[in-house]
């Protein structure tokens, strides 16, 4: 059963659907929802008395046995309703990490949802009975000071302790190859948008790789990245991460840290929205909400392409709305518009290149420069004493490698270049 309340400002119509979706995914049918309009939340039940009641006489006729909220509940809110309507109550935050427990395939997501379920769980341990909140009595059983629930409380955060131990050597592993990613002559196009709005199948598409691909929430934890052919001489790294959702619980946000530095890093954003989705301009505004506050905090997004996914099942693909904003219409799954989205991506990336520069490069680095011309537009212009000058349309990235290699801009010297 699902339970939603409707408050001020806040539509719940779509929020249902979503939770719907969330607790199929997580394996859950949904049998009857209950909703309540509130000016706010009742503190000790979320919901009111009497629609408690009507609850507790929807779960007898339907036979359901779990009954999710559409919110956060706190510690003694769950209690008072599984006490009240006897039987198990969870909210929203417990449901996506339960699928995040059931689809964590390598051990780095594992070690992120147990923590984040730990962090969960920790404030919500409470003592049931007198066996977990009274100390031992008598000869020989008396314990050293301490309930079996701060026993269990102490468990927990030495386990919490041991799990960011883990998690931060994982991190230190995952900054090596980010950095080696950043030293590849490739300029990398990170895929976001929203749970099952088909970025791995775009993917797929453009790279020939064969990621997973579901029709259910969260099908894809953690980032793939694949090379990808946009053209006959540009080659791409497309990045594939986490669907965005909303009101992530806050115990998740770690868990998508290694998604917002791949889009942090990235050259382009393509912003992938399910166009057959009667929610989709509510979807686009939370992303686009996403990546200002939590993944950019207000900084300068680097250029950002709408694609509109999933022009196959509509009615008339010609409704998209793909013109006011430069955005794009393509079907990810059968091909349609995917070659002018290659274009597209192309335009992007000469524009986030900038234009030409001059800079003269150490004989030293004549390795480097060869590498650079199989992948941008670079030219050998003559030769000095310090090395050869070229002209070239470089991304930062490979400007900073250019540096690093001894290379400084023309602009900066003052004798140029002899013609050779």
């Amino acid at each position: 059963m699902l339970v939603g309340v409707e408050l001020p400002r806040t539509p719940l119509e779509m929020r249902l659907r979503e939770l719907e979706a969330l607790a199929a995914t997580a394996g859950i049918p949904t049998l009857t929802r209950v909703v309540q309009r509130r000016s706010r939340p009742d503190p000790s039940l979320y919901i009111g008395r009497g629609k408690v009641q009507e609850v507790i006489a929807a779960v007898a006729s339907s036979g359901a046995d779990v009954v999710v909220f559409d919110h956060g509940l706190s510690p003694a809110q769950a209690r008072n309703l599984e006490e009240a309507i006897g039987c198990k109550v969870i909210d929203r935050s417990q449901l996506i990490l339960d699928i995040f427990a059931q689809r964590a395939s390598t051990k780095e997501s594992k070690l992120q949802v147990e923590l984040a379920q730990l962090n969960y769980l920790l404030p919500r341990l409470r003592g049931w009975g007198a066996a977990l909140t009274r100390l031992g009595g008598g000869i020989g059983t008396r314990g050293p000071g301490e309930t079996q629930l701060e026993l269990d409380r102490n468990k927990v955060q030495r386990r919490i302790h041991n799990l960011e131990r883990q998690l931060r050597i994982a991190r230190r592993e995952r900054s090596l190859r980010r950095r080696k990613r950043e030293r590849s002559p490739y300029a990398e196009v990170a895929l976001v948008g929203y749970t099952n709005s088909g970025k791995s199948t775009l993917l797929n598409r453009l790279s020939g790789a064969a990621e997973l691909v579901e029709d259910k929430l969260f099908a894809t934890l953690l980032p793939a990245v694949r090379r990808a052919t946009l053209g006959p001489t540009r080659t791409v790294l497309l990045v594939d991460t986490v669907g965005f959702v909303q009101a992530l619980p806050h115990e998740l946000v770690a868990a998508f840290a290694s998604t917002l530095e791949a889009v942090r890093s990235a050259a382009v954003i393509l912003h992938i929205i399910d166009a057959s989705n009667p929610d989709a301009a509510a979807q686009r505004q939370v992303v686009i909400d996403t990546l200002a506050d939590a993944v950019f905090d207000d900084k300068p997004l680097p250029p950002r392409l709408d694609v509109w996914n999933k022009a196959d099942l509509l009615e008339n693909p010609e409704t998209c709305p793909d013109s006011s904003d430069g955005a794009i219409t393509i079907s990810a799954r059968t091909g349609l518009g995917v070659d002018i989205l290659c274009e597209r991506i192309a335009g992007l990336l000469d524009e986030h290149c900038g234009g030409p520069s001059s800079w003269i490069v150490p004989f030293a680095a004549t390795s480097l420069i060869h590498e650079m011309q199989r992948h941008y537009e670079l030219e050998i212009s003559g030769y000095t004493e310090r090395g050869m000058q070229i002209t070239a349309k470089l991304p930062r990235v490979q400007r900073t490698r250019l540096r690093a290699a001894g290379a400084t801009p023309l602009e900066e010297l003052d004798s140029p270049a002899m013609p050779g």
